[in-house]
């Protein structure tokens, strides 16, 4: 045979198998699902899955067993029939965005489980759960999403090619507030803020995207743009709806095009720090911007203060905009 049992059956899953051949499973708990038996007529589910262990047992007709056993009982054929069947099933391709969208529904799961997180988004001023529902905001509580994910079908390698697990198999975003990063629907990387000193702040390997949220403020004919998702959350719970993120001081080719694809005027609300590498690049953007035709503004905040602290001390929208107003370009 091609590859022995094990490798065969780390490589398809029998939740995966059965997925193929359109089983559809109802999860029951962390690790198992239920549905209508493939092997007998039945209207009532009665066929059990469980992907830790990566069984089956049905409680109508007794059959039970692993994903060669399903195949000799489904398909009427030997042992080792069963095993050329499996060796020459396609390999399933990798969707990393379905893996990403699991990871992130698992981190929105968790944040109201953990006072400490709830903590850390009062202390940078976000407490709307509406808002924090609607930009899926998560927390990374360490020790269960590698035990979440592999229940669900998906292998260690996955996880770790995906940087979602470290080389030791413990979750990468470990006591971090979560953000979910998409492009339209998409959901294209995550990113993880430390509630503390010990863990640098993250993104998952690869790209972080576009403008945050851009699909929201692409029309609109002022846009503000502010470097963290922490700034951003306390403008659009302050009112501002025509707010997007770079994720950072330096936009990438597709965030700088998004600015200028289009007639608008666009307010650079970066951090007014000691070393002034904020306001640096504030102004590198505005003359890049500038060069293509788009109006582009300063906006000068107290110093040593970004949009996050302005509101957390004491700063309101009437402020805010007031400083929006007597931008400069």
């Amino acid at each position: 045979m091609g590859e022995d049992v094990e490798a065969l059956e780390r490589r398809l899953p029998l939740i995966e198998y059965l997925r193929q051949c359109n089983w559809k499973g109802s999860p029951v708990g962390r690790s198992e699902f239920v549905g209508l038996c493939p092997l007998h007529e039945e209207t009532k589910p009665s066929f059990y899955v469980n992907t830790r262990k990566d069984i089956f047992y049905c409680h109508g007709c007794g059959q039970g067993g692993d994903l060669i056993r399903f195949v000799q009982l489904s398909r009427h054929l030997s042992f080792r029939q069963s095993l050329a069947c499996l060796d020459l099933q396609p390999r399933p391709a990798v969707d990393s965005a379905a893996v990403l969208e699991q990871a992130a529904t698992f981190y929105q799961q968790q944040l109201d489980h953990y006072p400490e997180a709830m903590r850390y988004l009062n202390r940078r001023g976000v407490h709307d759960p509406a808002l924090i529902r609607e930009l899926e905001i998560g927390y990374a509580p360490g020790g269960s999403l590698r035990r979440h994910l592999t229940a669900q079908g998906h292998s260690f390698d996955l996880l770790r090619q995906g940087g979602l697990l470290n080389v030791n198999g413990s979750d990468a975003f470990y006591q971090r507030i979560v953000f979910p990063l998409r492009q339209g629907e998409h959901l294209v990387n995550l990113y993880g803020r430390s509630i503390g000193a010990a863990f640098a702040h993250r993104f998952l390997p690869g790209t972080k995207g576009g403008l945050y949220a851009w699909e929201k403020v692409r029309h609109y004919p002022e846009v503000i743009v502010v470097e963290g998702l922490f700034d951003y959350a306390v403008l659009r719970q302050a009112g501002f709806q025509n707010v997007t993120c770079s994720l950072g001081t330096h936009l990438n080719t597709d965030q700088f095009r998004q600015l200028y694809d289009g007639s608008r005027t666009v307010h650079l609300a970066f951090d007014v720090d000691a070393n002034q590498s904020g306001q640096l690049a504030a102004d590198q953007l505005a003359h890049r911007l500038g060069a293509h035709g788009i109006t582009a503004r300063r906006v000068l905040l107290p110093e040593g203060q970004d949009p996050n602290s302005f509101f957390v001390q004491g700063g309101d929208a009437r402020q805010f905009q007031s400083l929006v107003e007597a931008a400069q370009p």
